[in-house]
């Protein structure tokens, strides 16, 4: 929920409320229930509410504690805090009402900086001391979050969304050559601190930054899942993993029908969303409202999976929205769905969850979602290559089968200037690769998956889209008790069947099998993997622009050809390398980036 902005002076000059006043409104989406801004000297902070827990104006922030000297924002949601809530009442705390914000300052009061480790759920949060003028950020263990930063002398501005920060102002926005390398070798997936901007830098997660009122700040990573046999599972057995795992899968669906209002599934029909829904009827939750979107077919290729959402949906008696996009639709929408997002995304998916995120949040303001279980389980393709090969040798695996170019074929790409002068991305997964925590070459590709793609593609994408249409996306799959017990899973119990072989297993116990033992699926758009009529236009447009000529950062005869034969070159996992470059020139003409 939400969206937060702010700004902190460390040179004697009074924080810019303009400037904070402006993020917010490019934040206004994310929260279309309220808005707040308090300004006190040095410090101004910047809020726009989405209502899901306590509703009343108790819940409204920028939430001020006088007695404790503390003000906070927050995006995100406390799933656990109605326990934490009673533990700090015994501890002689008083609330005013009861949202899970204003646990969180007195959780901070209570216990410090390992007040995060109290949390269990999703966050981004931003916290002030009256008296020592410290300023504490904290982002959540899976990234689920999202928290920007802009540094220049004297100040540091964060906010919800990198364009937010773009609005304040006085931002560089100057291409990052290493994170345009990244974004162009691994399916636009840029690891933080790096954004495609140099001006602006993402916290990574499980982070927390403390930042002293003279500007000296420190940074630590407060949480790391162990990607090792443990000696606590030693003697489980194939079936004893499966219990764990289908017992932790229902404490994750459980903890997040916390709300004040109604939670939905987004049902794709696969096993992941499938097991959602499953589990949340076990559990006695009658009536449910789930939600599947399809598209147009284009070049052969089908557009819509309604044929096992619909098994799911008559199987535990849904109130299901069966959502259809036609062409033109979709030619609409591309330009909110660029517009929306924080940092360029060339997957498909992302059309498809903002046209299935404005339908929804015409019905309901919270659901469940099903990302996450392909990297904490083992389902992509690139890991059954990996298991028992060296770790050099998985790091070519897994840039042959994963990134979208090598550093040789991006000479054919970028102008004279913009390459980087090293291969960085691959230096990037090798350096992951070989860091200690991952008992094997499978271990360590999931903890990458995890930790970096996972966040900055997927996760990424369902925070953007949703909350662009004041929806809160929770995503059971990555409860952090969850993460950990996948990460001590052996990795051939995750690899067998196909890849997620515990979880099909589990599966199997609480859904059809017909959802489980098919080809898998994804939200599919055909009209953007194959680029014709309409969507080629925008595309060419976009790469003729004015803009596109002056930025120069791609070959103009590459350019040229894959206009020539637009649906030539594809990726190894089958996106478009067109769409790739066109939607780069879209994203930034649109947000005014030059």
């Amino acid at each position: 929920m939400c969206g937060l902005c702010g700004e902190i002076t460390f040179d004697g000059r009074a924080a810019d409320v303009a400037a904070v006043q402006r993020m917010s409104e490019v934040l206004a989406p994310r929260g279309p229930d309220g808005q707040g801004t308090w300004a006190q000297g040095r410090i101004a902070f910047g809020h726009r509410r989405l209502s899901i827990i306590d509703l009343s104006e108790c819940g409204a922030q920028p939430m001020h504690d006088l007695e404790l000297g503390l003000t906070g924002v927050f995006n995100g949601c406390i799933y656990n805090y109605r326990e934490l809530r009673e533990e700090l009442l015994g501890h002689g705390y008083r609330f005013a009402g009861h949202s899970d914000t204003e646990v969180i300052l007195k959780a901070y009061h209570r216990w410090g900086e390992s007040f995060v480790d109290h949390l269990v759920g999703m966050f981004a949060v931003v916290l002030h001391e009256r008296d020592s003028g410290r300023v504490v950020l904290v982002r959540d263990r899976l990234g689920i979050k999202p928290l920007y930063l802009a540094e220049t002398p004297g100040r540091l501005r964060f906010a919800s969304s990198l364009p937010a920060l773009v609005a304040a102002g006085d931002v560089d926005t100057t291409i990052d050559p290493e994170a345009l390398h990244h974004y162009l070798s691994w399916h636009a997936v840029v690891p933080a601190p790096l954004t495609i901007v140099k001006g602006v830098r993402k916290l990574p997660p499980a982070t927390m930054r403390v930042v002293e009122a003279d500007g000296r700040s420190r940074e630590h990573r407060w949480w790391e899942p162990s990607h090792t046999r443990r000696a606590e599972f030693a003697a489980y057995s194939e079936r004893d993993w499966e219990d764990a795992v289908l017992e932790a899968l229902r404490t994750a669906v459980r903890r997040r029908t916390v709300a004040d209002v109604p939670v939905g599934v987004l049902l794709s029909g696969g096993l992941d969303s499938s097991l959602i829904v499953g589990l949340l009827a076990e559990a006695g939750q009658s009536g449910l409202a789930t939600f599947s979107i399809g598209f147009e077919s284009v070049g052969g290729r089908e557009g819509d999976e309604f044929a096992y959402s619909d098994v799911i949906a008559e199987r535990y008696a849904t109130d299901h929205h069966r959502i259809r996009v036609t062409g033109d639709e979709l030619v609409g929408a591309l330009d909110h769905a660029v517009g929306i997002m924080h940092e360029p995304m060339v997957s498909h998916d992302v059309v498809a969850f903002d046209l299935l995120s404005r339908e929804v949040s015409r019905d309901i303001s919270v659901v469940q979602s099903g990302q996450g279980a392909d990297e904490v389980f083992a389902g992509y393709h690139w890991y059954p290559p990996l298991a028992g090969v060296g770790r050099e040798e998985a790091v070519d695996a897994y840039a042959r089968a994963f990134f979208d170019r090598d550093h040789a074929q991006l000479s054919r790409v970028l102008a004279p200037g913009w390459l980087a002068d090293r291969d960085v991305s691959r230096d990037f997964v090798a350096a992951h690769f070989a860091r200690p925590g991952a008992e094997t070459a499978v271990d360590a590709a999931l903890r990458l998956d995890t930790e970096v793609m996972l966040v900055d593609d997927p996760v990424k994408r369902v925070d953007n889209t949703t909350m662009a249409w004041g929806l809160e996306a929770r995503v059971p799959f990555l409860d952090h008790d969850l993460v950990e017990l996948a990460a001590a899973v052996p990795p051939e119990l995750k690899l067998a069947e196909g890849g997620k072989g515990v979880l099909k297993r589990v599966g199997r116990r609480i859904i059809p099998a017909e959802v489980i033992d098919r080809p898998k699926g994804y939200f599919p758009v055909p009209a953007i993997t194959h680029l014709q009529g309409k969507v080629l236009d925008v595309v060419r447009d976009a790469l003729s622009a004015e803009d596109a000529r002056a930025r120069g950062l791609f070959r103009p005869e590459y350019v040229a050809q894959l206009l020539r034969e637009p649906n030539a070159e594809l990726t190894p996992l089958r996106g478009n390398k067109l769409w790739q470059l066109g939607l780069l020139e879209m994203w930034l003409q649109q947000h005014g980036i030059r």
